[in-house]
């Protein structure tokens, strides 16, 4: 028998609707839709398009070529999302990488292991030997690790500064030699904001790049309409949201920085695993209604700290009391379910490790952005070198909290404060 013909009115009717994503030349979805409507449809085929609603998982490390002459084009497309070798990456990633660039407002983005070698990569890409950079005292502890170990050896200068600084601040400690200032807004386990317009402004004016943790802003803050140049997230936090997934992101916004960056990835030889990149965008998702629901969730237990008699202060940079909440209320559209508490100075840090061991409701882990919260003593955990480290005037504890319900978390955390001595 002869092949039916081809209806094409109905293949017509299994292509993309309009709420599906309408790809650019980097594969962003439609910026036109509202942020849940966007990670609902981004990086997959649409809502009109015959097969399962999820991509596959594309797993490989040899690419075959159709000729020759076709391979011989790739050197001239390397920094394209092009099938070179299975650690340039391959559908999987590169649907990621769209749905993150789309997240912060970029241009590309990469993906690389771990939210640690996030950090790590533009650090390596931007600097020699006899360089300098410009680090927050407040930043991520394996981040400072990175620069008395790694960077130090391979001879580049680290200076700390205050987070707190204004431009002015950051001007005094810029060198002719700064070619890197690295931010994280708000700071590891103490929560100060930093203004980031005011030190892209003196970075840029020294011609240096300003590098920032965003992993706490996620999308609630826009780093590129902020003057930063380069963006990194740790994806095994809200992006992956479940807990059991390493990952970390790369984000630019210009084709220069997209050079380096993606020159750097391929000569150390940066690579995810496909598996994950899928369950980062399984977890993509379900990211707009998890936000919104920690968000509230940890702002309502935030303020039921600042209720209680045992918590000398509450560092959440949403809160009217946050010592820079106004960069906050200026900057961001929106927070995470991540703060920590300052216990009042009369407890002692093993009565408040005791409290922390009866809680029931919250795990003692590190990491945070999954389901489940989290309570993290901090006190012997915070390293200061430019800053005074007894800011931190009492016992101190960091929470994620994650989807339980707010009352019942609250309820576990009134009988351990309750337990304390009066």
């Amino acid at each position: 028998m002869g092949r039916a013909p081809r209806n094409r009115k109905a293949e017509q009717r299994l292509m993309p609707d309009d709420l599906s994503p309408q790809h650019s030349k980097t594969g962003h979805a439609n910026t036109g839709a509202h942020f849940a409507t966007r990670m609902s449809h981004g990086g997959r085929p649409g809502s009109r398009v015959h097969g399962f609603v999820n991509p596959p998982v594309h797993r490989g490390s040899t690419v075959l070529y159709p000729s020759c002459e076709e391979r011989g084009t790739l050197n001239a497309r390397s920094l394209e999302q092009v099938m070179t070798y299975g650690t340039a990456g391959g559908p999987t990633h590169f649907a990621l990488e769209n749905m993150i660039a789309e997240i912060e407002g970029g241009s590309r983005a990469l993906i690389v292991g771990t939210g640690l070698a996030a950090c790590t990569l533009p650090l390596m890409a931007y600097l020699k030997a006899g360089e300098h950079c410009l680090m927050p005292d407040s930043v991520y502890g394996p981040s400072r690790r990175i620069a008395e170990g790694l960077l130090k050896r391979f001879g580049i200068e680290t200076t700390y500064y205050d987070p707190k600084l204004d431009g002015a601040g950051l001007e005094a400690l810029m060198r002719p030699n700064t070619r890197v200032v690295f931010a994280e807004s708000p700071g590891s386990h103490t929560f100060e904001m930093q203004d980031i317009p005011a030190l892209a402004e003196v970075a840029h004016a020294h011609g240096a790049k300003l590098i920032m943790d965003n992993t706490w802003g996620i999308h609630h803050f826009q780093p590129f309409t902020k003057g930063v140049d380069v963006s990194v997230q740790a994806l095994t936090k809200y992006v992956g949201g479940h807990s059991d997934v390493l990952l970390g992101s790369v984000t630019v916004n210009t084709p220069e920085d997209w050079a380096i960056i993606a020159g750097a990835a391929r000569e150390i030889g940066h690579y995810a695993s496909p598996d994950d990149c899928w369950l980062a965008l399984r977890g993509l998702r379900t990211l707009a209604v998890r936000l919104k629901a920690q968000e509230a969730a940890g702002l309502a237990v935030a303020r039921w700290f600042e209720s209680r008699p045992e918590v000398l202060r509450v560092m959440h940079p949403a809160l009217p009391s946050h010592p820079q909440h106004a960069l906050w209320k200026r900057d961001f559209t929106g927070a995470c379910s991540l703060f920590g508490v300052v216990f009042d100075p009369r407890y002692t840090v093993k009565q408040i490790d005791a409290a922390v061991d009866g809680l029931k409701l919250f795990g003692i882990g590190a990491s945070w952005g999954g389901y489940e919260s989290l309570a993290l003593p901090t006190t012997n955990y915070i390293t200061r070198t430019a800053t005074r480290v007894d800011v931190l005037e009492g016992p101190t504890v960091r929470f994620h909290i994650g989807l339980e319900d707010p009352a019942d978390l609250i309820a576990d955390l009134e009988a351990a404060l309750d337990g304390l001595p009066r």
